[in-house]
């Protein structure tokens, strides 16, 4: 990367914490977010389960008109994005709004939206659908209304990648940065797809766990006994300036993003290619943008689904690419918490990756009782490790074979 990017900011809505400090908390107590679903009656579903955000009351955040005006999805984003700001001690009226942009995804947009147009349809008929319908649904309208909120008016649009969405937002956010066309972008991305469409497409797929007895236990990344992955939902926000603009401001440097890489498999709708090909170019390319070598990687923050393929194509992938050292580096799986954020899940565990880089401590992948003989690396099994990280990558791969990786490093 040719200029130096810092993140200065982070914010979150999650199943394990509605801020920063209580996901991190829980993220590194290993806190399963997983629960019987609440939002709807699953009793007739497959999987009665998922990880849905707890005591979330819109109100203590909008009045009652914008709430009503506002989906879920875009709840979610426009909170984790206050309080990325917040932290990120960004002074809103001493700046050049035209320079702060916004990259801000959604693998699928308004689905509770859907769900209710949907259901008023077929009760009162066309005739009773909202004027608010449609800005309400698509999934740029997050980006959208951050930008309304705070008056940004720089470059401004959504990524739509699967469950490489957010990960493609703050990737593409830190190229316009490079480019010059902002100073400061604000990137992530929300989901709220834990609906009856949502839990019962991936069902149709049989994609989702149906451990239905054992919620909490579910989602088991690298674990043998894994049957698939657990919906989660939420939001997260990072803040990216250029290096200099932001000690310039005095901006709180949390860590640097220094490396990017965005490869497609170019294989299948939904399974990954073979050995993670692509994933493994996707990390050789954002560690040969770091201008670092593969041994200088201490973490890794996997995709790690719990699903059967993705967790021993990603196995593999890093076998191949780090070689012997692919044996020395700790690997973990966050979604063995949260659940599987889809669109938001790249920059979720962006987050995390961040706050491991600045605590130097690497969250656990929890419920891996019987390792998989294919997963054979150090998986941080159960409980969370104090080690020093001063490079990480957070691997981020979408059905449609859409694979990015980011390396952060630590700021010192």
């Amino acid at each position: 990367m040719k200029k130096r990017i810092a993140v200065t900011g982070i914010g979150v809505v999650t199943p394990i914490g509605l801020n920063i400090n209580e996901f991190w908390k829980n993220l590194i107590e290993g806190k399963s977010g997983s629960a019987y679903i609440t939002r709807f009656d699953a009793s007739n579903f497959e999987t009665k389960f998922a990880c849905e955000v707890k005591n979330f009351n819109p109100l203590n955040y909008f009045d009652r008109k914008s709430a009503q005006r506002l989906d879920i999805f875009t709840q979610f984003a426009l909170v984790s994005t206050e309080e990325a700001i917040q932290n990120s001690q960004l002074k809103i009226e001493q700046i050049d709004k035209n320079k702060v942009g916004i990259v801000f995804g959604s693998g699928i947009g308004g689905m509770w939206t859907w769900e209710n147009i949907f259901n008023t349809i077929n009760t009162g008929g066309y005739q009773r659908i909202s004027p608010f319908f449609v800005p309400m649904m698509i999934s740029d309208i997050a980006a959208g209304q951050i930008a309304i909120k705070y008056g940004f008016k720089g470059l401004n649009y959504a990524t739509t990648s699967a469950c490489a969405t957010s990960a493609h937002a703050i990737a593409v956010a830190a190229m316009h940065i490079e480019r010059g066309d902002a100073d400061i972008v604000i990137a992530g991305g929300s989901e709220a797809s834990i609906s009856p469409i949502g839990i019962g497409g991936f069902n149709a797929m049989k994609a989702l766990s149906t451990r239905n007895d054992e919620p909490e236990k579910a989602s088991r990344p690298f674990d043998k006994n894994r049957d698939g992955f657990v919906m989660g939902e939420g939001s997260a926000t990072l803040i990216l300036e250029d290096f200099e603009f932001a000690v310039k401001r005095g901006a709180p440097i949390l860590a640097e993003l220094v490396g990017i890489g965005m490869t497609a498999d170019a294989y299948h709708v939904t399974a990954p290619a073979p050995g993670g090909e692509g994933a493994v170019r996707s990390m050789r390319l954002c560690i040969e943008d770091a201008n670092i070598s593969p041994e200088e990687v201490d973490y890794i923050n996997a995709h790690g689904t719990s699903t059967p393929y993705n967790d021993k194509n990603e196995t593999e992938a890093i076998k191949t690419l780090f070689g012997e050292h692919a044996y020395k580096l700790i690997v973990s799986s966050t979604k063995s918490m949260t659940g599987h954020l889809l669109g938001a899940a790249g920059a979720l565990e962006a987050v995390a990756t961040i706050l491991t880089v600045m605590n130097d401590i690497i969250p656990p992948t929890i419920n891996l009782e019987e390792p998989d003989p294919e997963c054979d690396l150090n998986y941080a099994p159960n409980k969370a490790v104090e080690r020093k990280v001063n490079y990480a990558i957070s691997n981020a791969f979408g059905f449609g074979g859409h694979n990015v990786s980011l390396l952060f490093k630590k700021y010192q």
